[in-house]
């Protein structure tokens, strides 16, 4: 009997397209992919969301700069968004755009739900109000001259009749699901930092907020008084909802709601740790549970600007480095949650240091006495199992521990660990001497060091997805790599006879990793 999947939802923020994809982007969607590949050769059911936002003021005044309408806009930025995660072989289930007609249900429904629940009320509003984050500010939430800490701009003083939701009354209810693990409804915030800092904001008290403008538009009418608008970023946070069947597909939201773990940046974190479950309360449905937020790349020690031309974009990376060695670097460059500097240098020393002499070294130097000595048959002999099951333990206790925590830099280190262990074994082993000396002795260590690189392989996938299948062909492994790794990760046997069976043809490899010279 087919053992029944456990289902797994995992989400990205959606990304605002007012500008062109950038690696903060693609780092959030590469982790969150490694993530679901890796749940998914372990048997989940996943469900994977990202996807675009596209409402609010800042869409219409990109939009008439360019002269272009909002809709105009949205469809060319989307697409581009779309292509790139194509480029990084992103492997999502659903890309959302909170334009498309699914999405307005969703948004008026629940809005509807709020309103009938009493909780949404009618007041006029005068505040501070950032352009750039599309939010209101108190005073005491600028720097010491007034300014967005985010945009560096001073939100100007608004003052218009909207609809507010009543979040104060969601406080103790918030501090409950956050503090005590023990709840049936837990909501885990990662890094511990980050949840600390939510703990402490709750527990000055909440304001009661606005939820819709009265001059913006381009948006998601209010389905109880059309002449306003819903708040960009409630709009943007109901895509969770609509992504897995809200409101009309029951079957479908059930079996795959909450979402196990929202991955975002840290600039974010309120909004989802705070309006995100005060909204799920007031609706009835159940909260996320895991939060996690990463921090922010600099390139050199400075902030990445378009005014200082120093972002970093997909295609540069992929053109630097391809397209698996780019995923691994981006996800491993840093410890997930914590901010970060990075260089082109570092990047490429990672790159040269990892790939091209470890791992690329590796494979090389083993499909050479494969063809030398062999002519590229594997031997079909009996080989010590010792080797392989180092190697299986060593990946195993590491992602096991480190992947579900987010430490994909450890993970990283840990298939380092892996990799070295098999080319410091061919030293030892010296197969240029018993090439001479025992051709037997040899035919064994070849074999070993073949299946230890595809159980190598199979935990690379859901970094280097096509660099692994690679890998397992150019070590004449037998089966899709896919289905074989779910296999082996399901019952962890090493079957005697390997994965690389005795009497199949290697392929010649290719260098998989050519050394960046030029850092």
């Amino acid at each position: 009997m087919k053992e029944k999947q456990i289902k797994f939802y995992i989400t990205t923020p959606i990304y605002y397209v007012n500008d062109i994809p950038h690696i903060g982007h693609s780092y959030t969607t590469i982790v969150a992919d490694i993530v679901a590949r890796w749940k998914r050769l372990n048997n989940y059911d996943v469900f994977f969301l990202t996807g675009t936002d596209e409402h609010g003021i800042k869409i219409v005044d990109t939009a008439k700069d360019k002269a272009l309408t909002p809709k105009e806009l949205c469809d060319r930025m989307s697409l581009k968004f779309i292509e790139t995660w194509k480029l990084f072989n992103i492997s999502y289930t659903d890309f959302i755009r909170t334009t498309e007609y699914r999405h307005a249900i969703a948004v008026e429904k629940i809005m509807q739900s709020l309103f009938d629940n009493g909780l949404i009320f009618k007041k006029k509003y005068e505040g501070l109000y950032c352009i750039g984050c599309e939010r209101f500010y108190a005073q005491k939430d600028l720097d010491e001259n007034g300014y967005c800490y985010f945009h560096k701009t001073k939100p100007l003083l608004q003052s218009e009749e909207n609809y507010f939701f009543k979040l104060s009354y969601f406080r103790n209810k918030l501090l409950n699901r956050i503090t005590d693990s023990t709840h049936k409804e837990y909501m885990e915030i990662q890094p511990e930092e980050r949840r600390n800092e939510i703990i402490g904001k709750l527990e000055l008290g909440l304001e009661d907020v606005s939820f819709s403008r009265m001059a913006v538009k381009w948006g998601v009418p209010l389905p109880f008084d059309k002449t306003q608008t819903v708040y960009v970023w409630v709009d943007a946070l109901i895509n969770y909802a609509t992504g897995v069947g809200y409101p009309e597909n029951k079957y479908k939201l059930q079996k795959y709601w909450p979402a196990d773990i929202h991955l975002m940046a840290k600039d974010i974190l309120w909004f989802h740790c705070v309006i995100l479950p005060a909204i799920l309360l007031g609706v009835g449905l159940p909260l996320p549970k895991k939060i996690y937020s990463h921090g922010f790349f600099t390139l050199n020690g400075y902030k990445m600007s378009k005014s200082l031309g120093n972002i970093i974009s997909p295609k540069e990376l992929v053109d630097k480095y391809g397209v698996d060695a780019s995923r691994y670097l981006i996800a491993t460059v840093m410890p997930f949650g914590s901010d970060g500097n990075i260089s082109w240098q570092e990047l490429t020393l990672k790159y040269n240091t990892d790939l091209a002499n470890n791992l690329g070294n590796l494979i090389s130097r083993i499909t050479k006495m494969a063809e030398k000595y062999f002519n590229l048959c594997i031997p079909n002999v009996d080989f010590d199992l010792k080797l392989t099951k180092n190697i299986a333990t060593i990946l195993k206790e590491g992602f096991i521990k480190n992947m579900d925590n987010m430490q994909l830099h450890k993970v990283a280190e840990i298939l380092q660990s892996a990799i070295t262990l098999v080319n410091r074994q061919i030293e030892i082993d010296t197969p240029w001497k018993l090439a001479k000396t025992d051709i037997d002795k040899l035919a064994i260590c070849v074999y070993s060091y073949l299946q230890a690189v595809d159980i190598i392989a199979m935990y690379l996938l859901p970094f280097m997805p096509t660099i692994s299948n690679k890998i397992w062909l150019i070590m004449g492994a037998s089966g899709d790599i896919n289905e074989i790794a779910k296999k082996y990760f399901a019952d962890n046997i090493i079957h005697k006879r390997g994965f690389s069976k005795g009497g199949s043809r290697m392929q010649l490899s290719e260098i998989l990793f050519p050394r960046i010279n030029k850092l």
